[in-house]
């Protein structure tokens, strides 16, 4: 029976991959950011430049994505502003990181294609770590 669903029914391909991408980080002490805008996503599959903002408690996250052929440029802005860190995990890939300007504003310019989240490393007033928030998966 479970070989004829199996069959009939099989996980889409890179299912287990995309999973313990996502599952990596369970080690860490992470809040996960909602969608604001899940319609927003549409653009990104699509190679178009795409904007999806994302939202925690009392942080707002929007990215920008613009395809740069086989790469994407990813411009990011943090609400409230100020020198977070932040890491862009693709699967397969070594992470990047940049620390946004105390405007919020960060750019990561060679980013690979694949299964990404974004993950910010808060500091508090005194510039001292942390929580971290991390973002849903997304097909770049």
């Amino acid at each position: 029976m479970n070989r004829l669903v199996y069959e009939l029914d099989a996980p889409p391909p890179g299912l287990v991959e995309r999973i313990q991408f996502a599952v990596a980080l369970e080690n860490l002490d992470v809040e996960v950011a909602r969608w604001e805008r899940a319609g927003s996503f549409a653009g990104v599959r699509g190679g178009s430049p795409g904007t999806i903002t994302f939202t925690v408690d009392n942080l707002t996250l929007m990215v920008n994505f613009t395809s740069t052929g086989a790469r994407h440029r990813i411009d990011g802005w943090l609400v409230p502003a100020g020198e977070h860190t932040v890491e862009v995990r693709v699967a397969e890939h070594a992470s990047s990181t940049t620390k946004a300007d105390d405007g919020g504003r960060f750019v990561l310019s060679d980013v690979p294609a694949g299964t990404t989240q974004i993950v910010v490393h808060l500091v508090n007033s005194r510039g001292e770590p942390g929580r971290t928030v991390v973002t849903p998966t997304i097909m770049l």
